[in-house]
């Protein structure tokens, strides 16, 4: 036996770039510990506060990864396995803030329902580790090991409302599709170790560099199949259909956690598998991406100028989001990885402050999240209104927003590439676009208010995150370098890695 045990060659172990994911997993079993040992010996927002600090801890143990990055170079760990790089640390950063900010829009919700807080918060802490583990996955099998932990928590906060219908409804919609997607997914990484002979995405990119597999029916195959996978999971058309839906049913907080973080994880996911692995086929997969987009942006924005619902409103936006996401990755060039994360960091501010709004005014229940609603708001809560009115202007790229950024970098990665089409049929969505979101500022600031409605309770957590996305939103709107360089950096070293 131990002559057996010393043939086997035990992977070197880098433990600093690892604590982050620690840090987060290990937060969720020991609230999930303290909840089980304490129960309701502990106060009301003890667990809110928990997943508060759990998330500020991430983003602390992140810059040191990202200062040792900058000096050292990107590598890998765990036997090739994780990749550490700046692009995951700065989708780590992200999943990290969408947490904080999400447990924050959660806390008053949660109480209002009557809801089991500390379940709703072990089961984000453990989809956004899923997370952090998909954007720094060098191997297929560690991708899929990490998407399944994200999508599971993910079903289970979406269909966590048990005395509500729709919510059910909507968990039931999700589960469904989403294991159709995981199996796509799957048999995808199949095909591709079929086609390879290998799992490890820096292993594939040496194989493709030396071998002519352009015409190999197994590889297209097998990246058709994760681009299905993945088109589930960021809500591209015609993977879309669930959206709607399950953005309508599913508690207002768990939804702004699905439209940032969930959709960061993936869309990072589908940058490194296709650009850290695939970038010497690009040519094979650039068509079907153009084809995503153009389908996504059309979809999304025709479709949410007939919806009544302002949830449904914002899913179809999502969608919308996510083509113009896609016209970034179409260019298949480092400034269209820059431009992609940069818009993943504006569009999750805008999604959870967004949702952070509708969470407020929404009634018990979680109903009234229609237009009407929105009716007189401004003469109600001024300041709420105000800033659901900059967060809508920004989803509609309206310039001094870091919307207005996030459309124009992708739009010219799109230019550069050569991809002009693209280009103009983006800025053509964006002009529809911008019809659907006036229509709910002009419903808060120009309709009277129900005389009926009951007074408007803001309380103090989604108050700081709206407060928090707002000031976020204008500060990068107005001088958005910073976080300009910050993406460009990240994207640097998103194709070269190195063995520690």
């Amino acid at each position: 036996m131990l002559s057996v045990l010393a043939q086997v060659e035990i992977p070197d172990i880098q433990w600093l770039p690892l604590i982050p994911h620690l840090v987060m997993a290990g937060a969720a079993v020991v609230l999930l510990t303290i909840v089980s040992l304490a129960g309701s010996r502990l106060p009301g927002w003890f667990a809110s506060a928990f997943t508060v600090a759990a998330g500020l801890g991430v983003l602390a143990t992140a810059i040191p990864v990202w200062i040792r990055v900058s000096q050292w170079g990107p590598h890998s760990t765990i036997a090739g396995s994780i990749g550490v790089d700046q692009f995951s640390v700065f989708i780590i950063v992200v999943l990290a803030c969408t947490v904080v900010l999400t447990a924050l829009v959660a806390d008053g919700f949660l109480h209002r329902e009557n809801l089991d807080a500390s379940a709703f918060y072990v089961l984000l802490m453990l989809s956004a580790a899923g997370g952090i583990t998909m954007s720094s996955a060098n191997n297929l099998i560690v991708l899929f090991l990490g998407l399944e932990i994200l999508s599971l928590a993910v079903y289970v906060l979406v269909a966590m409302h048990l005395r509500r219908a729709e919510s059910q409804e909507a968990g039931i919609k999700y589960f469904v599709l989403g294991a159709f997607a995981s199996a796509f997914l799957l048999y995808g990484i199949a095909l591709v170790y079929g086609a390879t002979g290998s799992l490890n995405l820096i292993d594939i990119e040496g194989i493709l560099q030396n071998n002519d597999l352009s015409d190999n029916g197994l590889l297209l195959a097998g990246m058709g199949m994760l681009l299905v996978g993945f088109g589930f999971k960021v809500a591209a058309v015609p993977f879309h259909a669930w959206t709607p839906d399950v953005y309508q049913g599913a508690p207002s907080p768990v939804v702004s956690y699905m439209a940032a973080g969930v959709k960061a994880a993936a869309f990072a996911a589908l940058l490194r598998v296709f650009f850290a692995g695939f970038e010497d086929v690009a040519d094979e997969w650039q068509p079907v991406v153009f084809g995503l987009a153009i389908a996504s942006l059309a979809v999304g924005s025709m479709l949410a100028i007939v919806q009544t619902d302002v949830k449904r409103i914002l899913a179809y936006s999502s969608i919308s989001h996510a083509g113009f996401i896609l016209v970034g990755v179409q260019a298949a060039t480092d400034e269209g990885v820059a431009s992609v994360l940069f818009y993943l960091a504006a569009y999750a501010a805008m999604a959870i402050g967004s949702f952070a709004v509708i969470t407020v005014v929404s009634s018990p229940g979680d109903e009234g999240t229609g237009i009407d609603n929105m009716r007189g708001l401004a003469a109600r809560r001024p300041l709420l209104a105000v800033a659901f009115t900059v967060l809508l202007l920004s989803q509609a790229g309206i310039p001094f927003t870091a919307g207005f950024w996030a459309k124009f970098e992708v739009i010219t990665a799109a230019v550069d590439a050569r991809s002009f089409w693209l280009a103009v049929i983006a800025m053509l969505a964006a002009v529809v676009a911008a019809f659907l979101y006036l229509r709910i500022v002009v419903a808060m600031f120009l309709d009277a208010p129900d005389p009926d409605a009951p007074r408007l309770r803001i309380p103090r957590g989604p108050a700081l995150a709206i407060a928090i996305v707002v000031l976020f939103t204008l500060a990068f709107g107005i001088y958005p370098e910073p976080l300009f360089d910050l993406a460009d950096h990240a994207q640097l070293t998103l194709q070269h890695f190195s063995a520690y």
